[in-house]
């Protein structure tokens, strides 16, 4: 599975961890603005975008970018619920694995991409029989705000995202009902009032956040990713603010031999990406 993270020092950063228990052999894209997509996805002027993409036959199959303007998307996997629709009438019909590239192409900030949305329906077409379609949900974010985008049977749902974390399952608006479970967690030492007859003593520090979801399930990595973003703190500089967010990443990881899914098959965490979104540095 997958996490990923907003964050915002001096500059605005973004990234995130690809969980799955192989590579496709992607690398690090750039697409220049401007460039002649094979499929004819863009018959106007584009912008250019920096990011992680497996490229096949000269298009990239971006995982996660940002483009020249600052605006950031990434797709992380999302099984059992993401629903690819035929065509559409009156709907611009763009398959899934041109997305990425569809909204940050055209779009400078959330707000654009919410309007481009509202006319967008994905449509139920692989990029090949070698690669067939993947079941995702996006988060796209700026420095000002984020959203999660969830393809489902009525077309795409979109949510505000107002921590800027997203895992995978289950549906997002979900996952952020579940923060109510730990009204508690807090980063100070917990208020020792279990009774007044027992002395009680703090044995440790970070006691604050006894009973934070430590397993590698997607709901308890969205739980423990949403308050390390929102408690994390780190100067202004590039080094500082870069090595916080993979901090934060790191708090979230998936280490091989962990989660088993068939004999000699474990999904890890294959690479952690940050973008320094506000300077395009990847």
């Amino acid at each position: 599975m997958c996490t990923a993270f907003t964050y915002a020092t001096k500059d605005f950063y973004f990234g995130r961890n690809l969980d799955y228990e192989f590579s496709y052999g992607e690398t690090v894209t750039v697409t220049p603005r401007n460039y002649d997509f094979p499929d004819g996805l863009f018959s106007a002027p584009h912008y250019a975008m920096v990011g992680m993409a497996y490229v096949q036959n000269g298009y990239p199959l971006y995982y996660d970018a940002a483009n020249e303007h600052g605006l950031c998307m990434a797709g992380l996997n999302f099984p059992d619920y993401a629903a690819y629709l035929p065509y559409q009438k009156e709907k611009e019909n763009i398959p899934p694995f041109a997305f990425i590239p569809w909204v940050l192409g055209q779009c400078k900030t959330v707000p654009q991409a919410k309007e481009l949305l509202k006319k967008t329906s994905l449509l139920n077409a692989p990029f090949s029989e070698e690669l067939p379609l993947t079941p995702l949900h996006w988060m796209i974010a700026d420095k000002e705000s984020a959203i999660t985008v969830e393809p489902m049977d009525g077309g795409l749902k979109i949510y505000d995202n107002p921590i800027g974390v997203l895992t995978n399952n289950p549906p997002f608006e979900m996952q952020l009902f579940a923060l109510n479970n730990y009204p508690y967690l807090s980063k100070d030492a917990p208020p020792r009032q279990f009774c007044g007859k027992i002395p009680l003593y703090a044995y440790s520090r970070g006691l604050g956040a006894l009973g934070l979801p430590g397993d590698l399930s997607s709901q308890s990595r969205f739980i423990r990713g949403a308050f390390c973003k929102l408690n994390a703190l780190a100067d202004d500089t590039e080094e500082e603010s870069v090595g916080q967010f993979f901090h934060m990443l790191g708090f979230v990881e998936q280490p091989r031999g962990c989660v088993r899914l068939k004999p000699q098959v474990y999904e890890m965490t294959l690479y952690s990406s940050c973008i320094n979104a506000s300077r395009g540095i990847y």
